[in-house]
Formats: structure tokens, C-alpha cells, sequence
């Protein structure tokens, strides 16, 4: 078996984290497999392979670090089929299950494969502009596509249509188009639902709308959302996962749709994504435990 490990290196656990994996996959007789000089270098052991092939190179992927480094890992694999698990080395997150403490155990169980395996879809973002509709960039996404911020603090229009229908001009400051994986990242933090991961289901989130009566507005996944730039007076900044991909224009066109492509998760035996979520944002009230 060949297991890919993508790391943080920048948290402090990383190093130890990586030289305890490589000691127990060498037990197991385990292969491990890295994209970067630097991880393959404090696992030893580990094979290098380039980052064009490393999705291939891998049947599993151990993504180590916090949530962005999962959303770096999505990139890394680049729609290759390994399931990834993640390993939080900081505080608990919502696509990193399991803490560093657990690697090994992880690491034991993927190889005995006791694990399960749940699929979820990736979003296809294709952002055209000029009159014939030129498409200048394209980018898949498992949490969200946000288009927002730009060059002045002043509110932006956006102009919104679904499956080619008007719905709204949002005046804003942004607009989130979420993944129920992603409805508990940047879409939450804006006042948007929770959904849960296996519904088929897409968010569309304004961000500090100038109308009150502007709300989230949730959507079956296999709808087209078409996003313009509705306003001469300011750039909006194009962001996928969290990272940064480039300046919207006025008239610029962004189609949002469900990708054919999907991203598999490990999960291990006794996860909850309940009790994740509960973890996570503090939940009280009748589902604690007696005193």
C-alpha cells in the first residue's frame, strides 16, 4: 500500500508527527509517499514523487495540519481517487477528525482497513469575460467560491441568476456560493445554515447585504448559479478554498456548477460528525452529560 502524506510543516508537531508515521509504516511495511523535499526528509523513508504525479502515486492520502491543509491536500491530488484523512496538529477541526495523538492508530487501522468511505462533490467555477464570453480561468472547490472584498470598502453589486433565471442584484459586500462541507467554514461565519455533509444541496450566502431581507438561500446541487459583476466602481477579489484567483471585473461572468468529480474522506470507526460539530461550536443543553 502506498499512503501519501502532505503536511503543515510549519506546526510544531509536524516533525514528530511524521517521524512516528515512518517508523510505523516501515513495521507495517507501508509505503510512504511525499510531493515535497522537506516532508519526505523528516519521514524517512519516504519516496518523493513530483507533485504532477503525486495523486496517482498514492492510494491513500494522510493530509496533516488543520482544515486548510485538507483543502491544499484537495488540490494536491488534483481528482485523483485516494481518500484522504486528516490529521489535526492544532485545535480540532471539521475536515480534520482525528488528533495527532491518534496518527499511528490511524495509520494501523487504514492498513488493516478498518475505515469507511464517504464521497462528497467538488464544485466547477469557470469565470468568463468580454462580450463573447472568453473564459479566463477555471478552478474546482470543496468548500465555497466566494466573490467579494475588492479594492474599496464600499459595497458592491453582484448581479445573481439561477439556471439562467434573474433572482436578485445583491448589494453587498460579497457572496458565497458553499458546499454543505463548506456551509460550516466562511458561509457560517456570515450567518449562513448548517447543512449536513450528504445533503445535495448548495448555499448561496450574501455577505453583509445592504437589505435586510436579503437571506441565504439554499439550492439543490445540480443548479447552475451564474454570478456578475454588476458595478463599474470597484474590483471584487475571486476566492476558491480560501485561496486567491484573481480580480473580477465589471461584466465579469462566474458560473458556478456541480463538478463531475468528487473527493473521498476516510472516516474511522466511532466518528460522529454530530459529535464533531457539537466539539466544535461548543454545543450545550438537553445532549450533555448528566452530573
Amino acid at each position: 500500500m502506498n499512503i501519501g502524506i502532505f503536511a503543515n510543516l510549519a506546526k510544531p508537531d509536524a516533525a514528530s508527527v511524521l517521524a512516528d508515521l515512518a517508523k510505523t509504516a516501515r513495521e507495517l511495511d507501508i509505503a510512504l509517499v511525499a510531493c515535497d523535499k522537506a516532508t519526505a526528509r523528516l519521514a524517512p523513508g519516504a519516496r518523493l514523487v513530483p507533485p504532477s504525479r503525486f495523486g496517482n502515486a498514492v492510494d491513500v492520502l494522510l493530509s496533516l495540519g488543520g482544515d486548510g491543509t485538507v483543502l491544499q491536500s484537495v488540490r494536491a491530488i488534483d481528482g485523483a481517487d485516494a481518500p484522504i484523512l486528516g490529521i489535526n496538529l492544532g485545535n480540532l477541526g471539521f475536515l480534520t477528525s482525528v488528533p495527532d495523538t491518534h496518527a499511528v492508530p490511524a495509520l494501523r487501522a487504514i492498513a488493516s482497513g478498518a475505515y469507511e468511505i464517504t464521497e462528497y462533490p467538488l464544485l466547477d467555477a469557470r469565470l468568463f469575460r468580454g462580450s463573447r464570453r472568453r473564459q479566463i480561468a477555471r478552478a474546482r472547490a470543496l468548500n465555497d467560491v466566494v466573490m467579494g472584498w475588492g479594492t474599496s470598502p464600499r459595497a458592491s453589486m453582484i448581479e445573481v441568476e439561477v439556471d439562467r433565471q434573474p433572482v436578485a442584484s445583491f448589494v453587498c459586500d460579497g457572496l458565497i456560493v458553499a458546499t454543505p462541507v463548506g456551509s460550516t467554514g466562511h458561509a457560517l461565519s456570515a450567518g449562513g445554515p448548517i447543512l449536513h455533509r450528504e445533503t445535495p444541496a448548495l448555499v448561496l450566502e450574501p455577505i453583509c447585504p445592504h437589505t435586510l431581507s436579503n437571506r441565504p438561500v439554499v439550492l439543490p446541487n445540480n443548479r447552475l448559479v451564474s454570478l456578475r459583476v454588476g458595478d463599474k466602481r470597484k474590483k471584487l477579489l475571486l476566492s476558491v478554498d480560501g485561496q486567491p484567483h484573481g480580480w473580477l471585473e465589471y461584466g465579469d461572468l462566474l458560473e458556478i456548477r456541480k463538478a463531475p468529480e468528487t473527493v473521498r474522506f476516510i472516516h474511522l470507526p466511532g466518528y460522529s460528525w454530530f459529535k464533531l460539530l457539537s466539539q466544535k461550536l461548543h454545543w450545550r443543553g438537553s445532549s450533555a452529560e448528566p452530573k
